[in-house]
């Protein structure tokens, strides 16, 4: 759910590269969710990998938005410098006012506008990293759960045969009922000829 709605914010700046990791998030959480329902602790897996790396990104968002390590959160970077966009909090903030003035005085802008934004309660940029630190905080609290149901599903494979239950060699019953049963009649069909014969013969 987190997820999803940090999507839709994303989708409405337009900001591509989050988009496109959002969406890959989604994916491998519905994947985590289909493992630890079917038992297939390979799924379990890739998605404790992907929380490593969802973390990863989440820094580098963080990152990004604090301008660290040379990085400026008025860049196109997170668009793919295909558009100026920025975060849809920029304009959409608590409290944030957005006024458009006009720019037809000036030659070759007769069609523009100076879009300032005032009174905002928190900056948008602060927004943008308590979603981050949210994210980071859910992918660790799911790296550990996962890393929990892998270990759980572990035990079970080893004390419970999902086939033949606690019998530790199902397989080799079921193939060996039929050469019991042979054994058996053969046994029946033979062994009282066999003594009614020597009897016959000592006789």
């Amino acid at each position: 759910l987190a997820a999803l709605e940090r999507q839709v914010f994303d989708f409405l700046g337009y900001q591509w590269a989050p988009i496109l990791a959002n969406f890959l998030h989604i994916i491998i959480v519905i994947l985590g969710l289909f493992g630890t329902i079917q038992y297939r602790p390979r799924y379990i897996v890739v998605y404790a990998i992907w929380t490593a790396i969802w973390v990863t990104w989440n820094i580098f968002i963080i990152c990004f938005y604090l301008e660290v390590g040379g990085l400026s959160k008025d860049s196109e970077l997170l668009t793919f410098n295909i558009s100026r966009h920025q975060s849809w909090w920029s304009e959409n903030g608590p409290g944030c006012v957005r006024k458009e003035a006009s720019m037809s005085g000036i030659k070759g802008l007769d069609s523009h506008s100076y879009i300032s934004v005032i009174g905002c309660a928190l900056e948008y940029r602060y927004i943008e990293v308590m979603h981050s630190s949210f994210q980071i905080l859910i992918a660790l609290v799911g790296f550990v759960y996962a890393c929990y149901v892998v270990s759980v599903f572990t035990e079970e494979e080893d004390s419970f045969d999902f086939i033949g239950g606690f019998d530790p060699f199902p397989l080799y019953h079921v193939n060996e009922k039929p050469t019991n049963l042979l054994f058996k009649q053969t046994y029946l069909l033979i062994s009282p000829a066999g003594f009614s014969g020597t009897e016959g013969i000592s006789k």
